[in-house]
């Protein structure tokens, strides 16, 4: 895929929850895998993958999940209507995180629309002064990995790379990341609420009861 018509919409770092009728990318080596018959189905039976990855092995089909790197999208500039990517951003550190958005800046058409959900960490601050419980808080994070001991988790974390958070963010922070890599408007809104003109079959409620929504706008011309 190396390029893309007018009006395309993109759901970046999708996992398994893609889009029925967007162009749906991810990193996961397991999408290559998914395409190579009985390659999942192998791993699995000596421990180095499991049932989740099987199952993201039929999404892949599905939806016609496609591997794509979020920091090198393989768009013409100007080229994307609506970019979407759902708890997806805590993933990369805060370089790549800010790689990957002026990518998007870029690959989005003037005025195109960026939607972004994330684990809200101001929730997961709020309920550690609640209830004092520094453990379920830490733990809340995510931003760290178990030891990689044997030989089979260590050939597990080769295929499925790391689930740790590298970064958190509430709605403020994300938005004024957004707004310094050249966006406009960025703001917090509602579950169920959208600026996307039909949005269709996206979700706009995904993980609603950890998530905030932030979208913003990319300018419609050079310093607007």
């Amino acid at each position: 895929m190396t390029s893309a018509a007018d009006g395309i919409r993109l759901n970046v770092g999708c996992g398994p929850s893609g889009i029925p009728g967007w162009v749906n990318l991810d990193n996961s080596i397991s999408v290559r895998l998914a395409r190579i018959p009985g390659a999942l189905k192998a791993l699995a039976s000596v421990g180095l993958v499991g049932s989740p990855s099987l199952k993201y092995s039929q999404a892949v089909r599905e939806f016609d999940i496609q591997y794509g790197n979020a920091q090198h999208l393989p768009f013409k500039s100007d080229s994307v209507e609506v970019l979407y990517s759902s708890h997806m951003l805590e993933h990369l550190g805060r370089g790549e995180a800010r790689s990957f958005l002026v990518e998007g800046l870029r690959v989005l058409v003037p005025g195109g629309i960026i939607r972004l959900v994330v684990p809200d960490l101001r929730m997961r601050a709020q309920a550690y002064m609640a209830t004092g419980d520094a453990d379920a808080f830490i733990n809340s994070l995510l931003m760290h990995d178990q030891a990689r001991r044997t030989v089979r988790e260590k050939m597990a974390f080769l295929v499925l790379g790391s689930r740790g958070h590298q970064w958190m963010y509430d709605a403020a922070s994300l938005s004024a990341l957004l707004e310094s890599c050249g966006f406009l408007n960025a703001r917090s809104i509602k579950a169920g609420e959208t600026a996307i003109p039909n949005p269709g079959a996206l979700d706009l409620r995904e993980r609603m009861d950890e998530s905030i929504y932030i979208e913003a706008l990319k300018p419609l011309r050079s310093g607007s």
